[in-house]
């Protein structure tokens, strides 16, 4: 059963094409890796689907809504209370501590800071970061500040994960950690994940894998998605 989708996407950065008439269709607790060489349009797609970034044409839907018919106010909402983020570098805020960041998308809904911040901290156990919560982003390594990030994106039950290149600046180590824990999480709750990389052991862990070439969605196969 299809939760998201894109179809005949385009969208430029002044006259360079980014995408070129995307199609992909996303099933319900489905976990995808969208592939591709720098520059392709990967990264583009992602942000696509997920709200950040409208099509010039083309369509994006989710749960059977066009979400790039929302404005601004209905599709941050959506990525606020919907959708959950990881990064390749996090992009912890550094003035808060772990704890705090991985409460952040709670308070931005609206839970009660106390509440929020109990959430938080159980998660620390299940990314292996106990007794880490009162730590800034500065005294955490890279492999511990992502699986912090990757605990904020999770924490408020997202019904779809996205995440671009989340091992992209870790050890392998480090990505194979944080890739464990995703996809568990993920099997855990139900929750659809799309995963932008380069690198096909972190690919290896999707159900399913699409190259974006030249800005169009093909499939392992090499052909066009349909």
């Amino acid at each position: 059963m299809s939760l998201l989708t894109a179809r005949g996407v385009k969208l430029s950065f002044g006259s360079t094409p980014a995408l070129r008439g995307a199609d992909l269709v996303v099933g319900a607790g489905e976990i995808v890796a969208i592939m591709g060489p720098s520059g392709s349009g990967k990264s583009t797609l992602l942000h696509c689907l997920a709200g950040i970034l409208v099509p010039d044409e083309g369509e994006i839907t989710f749960d059977g809504r066009r979400i790039d018919a929302l404005g601004e106010t209905g599709r941050s909402a959506l990525r606020r209370d919907t959708f959950g983020f990881v990064f390749q570098f996090g992009q912890l805020v550094p003035e808060l501590t772990a704890e705090e960041n991985v409460a952040l998308p709670l308070l931005l809904s609206g839970v009660r800071r106390a509440r929020a911040i109990q959430r938080a901290r159980e998660w620390f156990p299940r990314v292996g970061l106990d007794g880490l919560g009162d730590r800034r982003s500065g005294e955490l390594s890279g492999g511990q500040a992502q699986r912090v990030a990757l605990a904020r994106g999770l924490v408020a039950e997202p019904r779809v994960l996205f995440a671009d290149e989340p091992t992209g600046s870790l050890d392998s180590l480090a990505g194979e950690q944080v890739m464990n824990l995703m996809v568990e999480a993920a099997r855990e709750r139900g929750t659809t994940v799309v995963v932008v990389t380069h690198e096909a052991r972190v690919a290896a862990y999707a159900d399913r894998e699409v190259i974006v070439r030249d800005g169009l969605v093909h499939d392992m196969a090499g052909t066009a998605a349909p």
